[in-house]
């Protein structure tokens, strides 16, 4: 526990992560929300699947354009005001989008939601940099990842009862009481950040912190392949899966939901144990190796397997790989924050989370609109229904992003889990 320099009790920085990891989680369940709910949302706006990927996808444009201004901002004023002001106006945000009555306004206030806990995972690594040391940023990057896919886990299953118990518009007014509880505790228990002498950026503007950030060629690399290890995560598993199996593979929503899940329970698993791996063999490429190529594998027989609802224990097994493998991005993150200066560090983690929410914001539209391309006419209950073929169209689009990534982490240097920029 990094408490030299900072008057702060190892209980009280404890306490403080738990609160970042937990806004973290409300953040995931917040970005896979839609999935559960595309019927519901098409009925509701009469939109198709370009639609709601429109409107899902919101909250990944806001998201993706604000890592940079937060790391900046993290970099220079620390977690705790951030975080508080962020989940307050979130509070106002979700009941905004309950109480949207057109698509264009569910889309401004999904915008708004996706910018406001672009704060969390940056603002949480923060609190780890600050007071914790650096021994075990590693470690506490996956248990953040971890969380994050337990609000995956609950925004699937979970939230489509909740759906179906009480709507979708009351779900957001409830979603809306819990950013409020984060403001109030982010408020009470994390600690005002104190400069450290490493932290302290003021000697240079922020626009030349950004310039030697993006200037690297490895901050750029470990971008793209963020991008590709996050694509099937955010954008297949994030909305499109669920409808997937029902049409296709004649599952209910609920156990869809389930089987769906199985990818954010492999992500949870895979993000600590690949960091602790890493650290452990003081390797970081062959992880990323072994994890990119494990997704392209394992997606591939996601998509053409020919199981229906009879086999769910093999797609569950599928998807839980796939997550596996995509627990590298904890990896990922490692690698470039060892390849710029540990005081650009929170800008270096906005920009490669970045790459890996623009996943999100860019492939989920890309699908639907591929599948739209695809559509053969059918209805059901005012809700347009996509064939097997559609699919299969649309989603060869990540398999071409994740041998695009698989080509960047090959361009990426070994560290071995030293700060190689100083």
């Amino acid at each position: 526990m990094n408490t030299s320099d900072n008057a702060v009790s190892s209980n009280r920085a404890i306490a403080a992560f738990i609160i970042g990891t937990l806004f973290f989680l409300y953040a995931f369940v917040q970005r896979v929300s839609p999935s559960v709910m595309t019927s519901e949302l098409m009925r509701e706006f009469s939109v198709g699947a370009s639609g709601i990927g429109l409107l899902s996808g919101m909250y990944f444009y806001t998201y993706a354009a604000l890592q940079l201004p937060v790391g900046l901002l993290v970099d220079r004023f620390g977690a705790r005001r951030l975080l508080v002001l962020s989940a307050t106006l979130c509070t106002f945000a979700c009941v905004g989008f309950a109480l949207s009555s057109s698509l264009w306004l569910a889309s401004i206030y999904r915008a708004l939601i996706g910018g406001l806990v672009a704060f969390a995972f940056v603002g949480t690594l923060a609190i780890a940099t600050e007071f914790f040391s650096r021994a075990r940023f590693a470690m506490l990057t996956g248990f953040l990842m971890a969380t994050g896919m337990l609000g995956a886990i609950a925004g699937q299953a979970p939230l489509r009862y909740l759906v179906e118990t009480v709507g979708w518009r009351n779900c957001f007014f409830i979603l809306a009481v819990a950013a409020a509880m984060l403001a109030v505790c982010s408020h009470l228990i994390i600690p005002a950040a104190k400069k450290l002498p490493s932290r302290n950026v003021a000697s240079e503007g922020p626009f030349q912190q950004l310039r030697q950030v993006i200037g690297n060629k490895q901050t750029i690399f470990c971008a793209v392949g963020g991008f590709g290890f996050a694509a099937t995560m955010l954008s297949f598993a994030g909305l499109w899966a669920v409808p997937w199996l029902t049409t296709t593979k004649e599952f209910t929503e609920v156990n869809a939901s389930s089987i769906v899940s199985w990818l954010f329970v492999g992500v949870m698993i895979g993000s600590p144990l690949l960091g602790w791996l890493s650290d452990f063999i003081t390797r970081r490429k062959p992880i990323l190796l072994a994890g990119i190529v494990s997704c392209l594998i394992t997606l591939l027989a996601i998509v053409h397997s020919d199981t229906g609802s009879s086999n769910a224990l093999l797609l569950s097994c599928l998807f839980f790989a796939h997550g596996l493998g995509t627990g590298g991005i904890v990896v990922l993150m490692g690698i470039s924050r060892e390849w710029n200066r540990a005081t650009h560090s929170a800008t270096t983690l906005g920009f490669v989370n970045m790459g890996v929410v623009a996943s999100g914001a860019v492939m989920q539209p890309v699908i639907g609109a591929l599948l739209d391309l695809n559509w053969s006419g059918q209805l059901q209950n005012g809700a347009r229904i996509y064939s097997a073929e559609a699919y299969d169209v649309a989603f060869q689009s990540l398999v071409v992003v994740l041998v695009v990534a698989i080509l960047c982490v090959f361009f990426i240097k070994e560290s071995h889990c030293e700060q190689q920029i100083h």
